[in-house]
């Protein structure tokens, strides 16, 4: 840090397994990864290349060493395991993780329907090969599902092999976990909370409301995704309490 200050709560240093900070890159040219990484590099743990983008994006291979190279993990969207599964292209998409060294990767089923007990296998068998994050929930705000449903479907992810499991919130921030309105499932979340360690969960809260109200209720080392590049500073200063919005949170009363 620049300087010295009193009553900062301790962060977990880097590489960690809880107060991780998820990026999404929705298609950052070279030169805007590199800038990123200047300014934001020491508050980001992982980088999801957002959905798809990846079959998209130019330059793929440079821009995954930019982020290496700075010795930040990096991955593939959930959904572009999807768009290979329901292609019936599930060993094309392994072959994809080796051709481009990917030692991480997402399993979702936010757009697709599979059985549960299916989507399990396919997390146990790429974990065999990777570090697998998978995803519960919908991309679809009408889809509720029940707290044991969420509380289930987390445990059998994390005993299939699930290094973390993502709670869904789609990139705004607007379902899964959250009401349309970007509200905070409150009840939903305790829930989850008494049966799944909080250090397995990263809860996407793209919107500064949402990390807020992780950052109050867990703490400073809560694992948040979907963060936006332009926002990672931002973020470390609400987890430090030196933004407004949490700064009496960690003074000594």
């Amino acid at each position: 840090m620049n300087y010295q200050l009193n009553q900062i709560p301790f962060r977990t240093q880097k590489p960690r397994q809880s107060g991780l900070t998820m990026v999404m890159d929705k298609g950052l040219s070279l030169r805007e990864a590199e800038d990123f990484l200047e300014v934001a590099g020491a508050y980001t743990d992982i980088i999801k290349l957002g959905w798809a983008t990846s079959y998209v994006t130019p330059n793929l291979r440079e821009k995954l060493n930019i982020y290496r190279n700075a010795g930040i993990p990096v991955y593939f969207g959930g959904t572009l395991f999807e768009a290979f599964l329901v292609r019936g292209q599930f060993d094309d998409y392994r072959r994809v993780l080796d051709d481009y060294g990917m030692e991480y990767a997402e399993i979702s089923d936010g757009s697709i329907d599979i059985d549960h007990a299916v989507k399990c296998e396919y997390i146990s068998k790429l974990s065999r090969q990777v570090t697998v994050i998978s995803e519960v929930g919908s991309k679809d705000a009408q889809k509720i599902f029940a707290p044991y449903k969420w509380i289930n479907l987390m445990r059998a992810e994390i005993e299939a092999g699930s290094w973390k499991v993502i709670a869904e919130a789609r990139e705004g921030g607007n379902a899964g976990i959250y009401r349309d309105s970007g509200e905070v499932r409150e009840g939903l979340i305790d829930e989850i909370l008494t049966q799944i360690p909080q250090e397995r969960i990263i809860w996407e809260a793209p919107q500064k409301a949402q990390q807020v109200w992780f950052i109050s209720l867990a703490g400073t080392n809560v694992n948040l995704g979907n963060i936006a590049p332009s926002e990672v500073i931002s973020l470390e200063t609400i987890r430090l309490g030196l933004r407004g919005d949490t700064f009496s949170l960690f003074l000594d009363k």
